[in-house]
């Protein structure tokens, strides 16, 4: 997979052509929008020094950008709209991003948001005492250790941004994709499995707020759909990989 690519374009313009800077770039973000090498784009203003801006977008790749936006059909109405103030600019490169990064505390994770490693396992509890009275699903846990539900509180709490105790204890992402081998999910058993998890959250006492519930659903439906694949007969092991990490997506957590 490639690594994307950031550009930074750092531009002095004079306060007086800021407006015209502005509405320039206004017209040339359709280009961007339109350019499948392009992934996102923000241009930014100094509050300390209104002359000062700086551009950033994230490209797919270098060479994606060079190669092939550049040399595209787009590119010539992106550059008719700032040719006027390339002599402005201080500073353009791509940067490729490092292993140094981090969310601070203004976000709550999911995890903190529900309640923390308790209700992680009151979750798992209440489901897996649906599972194995569920007629459709108690085939496939057949057997189930006692510690199981335990296990999987571990590795939901890690999902939802927790401490990294099923790392620790258990194993990454292909530990847990190797416990479906064989299995044969159906969809009908998937969706069970859904249907059940979202009632046990309710049963529970997870948040019920819409943010939350849109971010836990959204993984449920990816890990499950993974899931059936990884049980199935053409699926081939993962190469070992960390235990994914579910932020809140395209909502914030709700603030009244």
């Amino acid at each position: 997979m490639t690594v994307q690519t950031v550009e930074y374009i750092r531009y002095r313009i004079p306060e007086q052509q800021s407006a015209e800077f502005l509405a320039a770039y206004t017209r040339a973000a359709a280009q961007l929008t339109a350019a499948p090498q392009c992934v996102d784009y923000e241009l930014s203003r100094c509050e300390d020094d209104f002359e000062h801006f700086i551009l950033r977008i994230t490209w797919t790749s270098t060479e994606d950008h060079v190669e092939g936006f550049r040399k595209s059909e787009l590119f010539p109405d992106f550059l008719a709209e700032i040719r006027p103030y390339i002599a402005d600019i201080e500073e353009m490169r791509h940067y490729k991003p490092t292993t140094v990064r981090g969310t601070g505390a203004a976000v709550p994770t999911l995890y903190d948001w529900a309640g923390g490693a308790e209700s992680f396992s009151r979750l798992t509890e209440v489901f897996y005492d649906r599972v194995v009275k569920d007629d459709l699903l108690a085939p496939l846990f057949e057997g189930l250790a006692p510690e199981h539900a335990a296990h999987v509180a571990l590795w939901l709490g890690e999902v939802f941004g927790g401490p990294k105790a099923y790392s620790e204890q258990q194993g990454g992402h292909g530990h847990m994709v190797a416990k479906h081998f064989g299995k044969n999910i159906t969809e009908a058993q998937r969706r069970r499995w859904v249907n059940l998890l979202q009632d046990a959250a309710d049963d529970a006492g997870l948040p019920t707020d819409a943010e939350f519930r849109s971010a836990f659903l959204a993984y449920i439906e990816w890990g499950t759909r993974l899931a059936v694949y990884f049980s199935g007969p053409d699926a081939t092991a993962p190469a070992e990989q960390p235990v994914p990490r579910w932020t809140w997506g395209a909502m914030p957590p709700y603030q009244p």
